[in-house]
């Protein structure tokens, strides 16, 4: 949305392709972002309204079925049979969820009171209660860390980014709607990396007493009750634990979209090895493909924060609008 502004607002005709019924992505299921705690929907309303300024054409519902570069120009085909000829081609197919169930040892799918932080997340979007399958007010809640992501059992070792930062400010929201709640969050190592991401963290301990305990969990089971069973070692203390929780929220990672894959096979685009497409060079060209006229934003490169979402955006514009100039910009670049 922000890159086709951009573009638009520099006179290029630009149509913005959008396989579902609206835009805004992951985006709209967000109630609160971190660390500032505004709200997603005010973000999207920001993009909206620089898509609707700027005037983009907009086409939702719209499955491509088809992308093919023949020469200097791209053809996008969509199910309708509709064609698009365009001189470049901006890819935004974001991201999808790590799928929990393929852990099966925290009960994701199979144990009523364990979900995802999405799930929650949903919740909080809805203004719902936090209660359990059982209509309970929940007493104790666990968050578990680095769920699909850090893993080579399931082929992710890559850090999804935005886990850490999200448990601590979703165990915020559930202190400040239940505040009677014991809150854990079992995590691997912290990454507080972005600015006033420290802060929230701090804020987490010494404000709404979320307890943080270093350890992976390694099996979750069920309690007659409803209730979740939780085995962690503490790596600090150096001993087992074992904590019945009644609420379990896991933590997902993010994962290449299945619109990754799809495109980027259609256009013969370069895969990195964590299977999200593979930008031209890690320092000077975050925004460029394999293939000339072909230009990345966002978390179709890797998982990133919204903040870094909107500087891709920018950057992308910029970049696709150099190419269309027949500015060379690799033609600068020398190792």
């Amino acid at each position: 949305m922000e890159t086709a502004t951009y573009l638009t607002s520099m006179n290029y005709d630009v149509t913005l392709i959008e396989k579902e019924k609206e835009l805004g992505g992951h985006l709209l299921n967000w109630e609160k972002l971190f660390p500032t705690m505004s709200y997603g929907k005010d973000v999207v309303s920001f993009l909206d309204k620089g898509i609707e300024m700027a005037k983009v054409k907009v086409e939702v519902n719209a499955e491509i079925t088809d992308a093919k570069k023949h020469g200097d120009i791209f053809t996008v085909t969509l199910s309708d049979g509709r064609k698009f000829e365009s001189d470049a081609i901006v890819v935004c197919t974001g991201y999808d969820l790590f799928d929990a169930r393929k852990k099966e040892e925290y009960g994701y799918g199979i144990y009523d009171n364990v979900i995802t932080s999405a799930e929650l997340e949903a919740i909080f979007l809805k203004g719902d209660e936090i209660k359990t399958t059982h209509g309970k007010t929940p007493k104790k809640i666990g968050f578990v860390h680095c769920v699909g992501s850090r893993d080579e059992k399931v082929g992710n070792a890559y850090c999804s980014k935005v886990c850490c930062v999200t448990a601590v400010k979703q165990s915020i929201e559930i202190k400040e709607k239940v505040p009677d709640a014991d809150v854990y969050c079992f995590y691997m190592d912290l990454r507080m990396f972005g600015m006033h991401f420290e802060a929230l963290y701090k804020q987490a301990q010494e404000k709404w007493a979320v307890n943080f305990i270093r350890g992976r969990l390694s099996e979750a089971c069920e309690n007659m009750d409803g209730s979740i069973l939780v085995k962690v070692e503490d790596t600090l203390a150096g001993k087992p634990l074992k904590m019945n929780v009644d609420l379990l929220v896991l933590m997902v990672g993010l994962i290449p979209s299945a619109g990754t894959k799809k495109i980027g096979n259609m256009l013969g685009l370069n895969f990195g090895v964590n299977g999200f497409l593979k930008n031209q060079e890690q320092h000077c060209l975050t925004t460029v493909s394999n293939i000339p006229g072909v230009f990345f934003a966002g978390t179709c490169v890797s998982p990133r924060t919204i903040n870094n979402v909107f500087v891709d955006a920018r950057a992308a514009a910029l970049m696709t609008a150099s190419y269309l100039n027949n500015y060379e910009i690799e033609k600068r670049i020398v190792f």
